[in-house]
């Protein structure tokens, strides 16, 4: 056999291999387990095979693993409307030739390279609500009508994990756009000034079309992010108030430290198919938009 036409298969059989070892398999042994009544006291009582016991139990109804799902599904979608579209109107405007753009553009993605468990615990410090930064600021200013219970008040809570994940989020999302503007030909904005398209014109006929690369990935690392989301949750509230801000990820962790480890997996299983669903659904139609593009 020729050598020079099996040496490029190397290179993807590696990886493939290490994918399959410490990802796939992974993935169906937990499928699997999510069908038996895996738990602390299987060594004791041995492993037994339940059906879909486990996934009856989480959408019973008897729990919040519904709830949890649902939160879960609401933050993936706010959290990218308010990083992606302010994200994108910043790159328009650093883009435009603004003085010290750069400086701004470093200063806009620094946030995106913290930890969430440093950014958490910076936040949870700022939006305390007795001596946090700013209801002291809000009372400095004479401003007590401000003041709120930023991670204990259920009508609160959700908009100020909204706000800390587009503080950090925002500048990475801006850094793609960038990229996908840089790619447009200038052709096209200067042929749409002649023919006297406003900024809005230029912006729904030129940009966006030329930039559904960008919104593309921009979308599927939002949407993976968003249904896997839970270093900011667990670390500004825990979950709460009460099992308010519950996602996904949190009862999963929950339940294995609880021991119940066949309903943690499958929970698990839920979220996995999930994402595939819904990432499935996205390149699809980007992809058919593109083909009409």
């Amino acid at each position: 056999m020729n050598k020079k036409k099996i040496y490029p298969w190397w290179f993807v059989a590696i990886p493939l291999i290490l994918y399959a070892l410490f990802f796939l398999l992974p993935s169906i042994l937990g499928v699997f387990y999510s069908f038996t009544d895996w738990s602390r006291m299987t060594p004791k009582n041995g492993l037994h095979f339940v059906g879909f016991q486990n996934y009856a139990e989480i959408f019973s109804g008897k729990n919040q693993y519904a709830a949890g799902i649902l939160n879960t599904l609401k933050f993936t979608v706010i959290s990218n409307l308010v990083k992606i579209i302010p994200a994108l109107f910043l790159a328009i405007l650093l883009q435009e030739g603004v003085r010290g753009k750069n400086f701004y553009r470093t200063v806009f993605y620094l946030p995106s390279i913290l930890p969430f468990v440093v950014i958490g615990l910076i936040f949870t410090s700022v939006l305390n609500y007795s001596n946090g930064i700013l209801n002291n600021t809000f009372e400095f200013l004479h401003m007590s009508w401000a003041k709120q219970k930023w991670l204990s008040d259920l009508h609160v809570v959700w908009k100020s994990i909204y706000m800390v994940d587009a503080w950090r989020g925002i500048g990475y999302v801006m850094t793609i756009f960038i990229a996908g503007l840089n790619a447009i030909p200038r052709d096209y904005y200067e042929a749409a000034r002649i023919d006297g398209a406003n900024f809005w014109q230029r912006l729904w006929y030129v940009t966006l079309p030329m930039m559904r690369g960008a919104i593309m990935i921009n979308l599927v690392f939002g949407v993976t992010y968003g249904l896997k989301v839970f270093d900011i949750i667990y670390v500004l509230t825990n979950g709460g108030p009460g099992h308010a801000t519950e996602v996904i990820t949190t009862y999963v962790y929950q339940l294995y430290g609880s021991g119940k480890y066949g309903v943690s997996t499958a929970l698990s299983t839920v979220l996995l198919i999930v994402t595939a669903i819904v990432g499935i659904f996205i390149v699809k139609g980007m992809s058919a938009k593109n083909r009409e593009a």
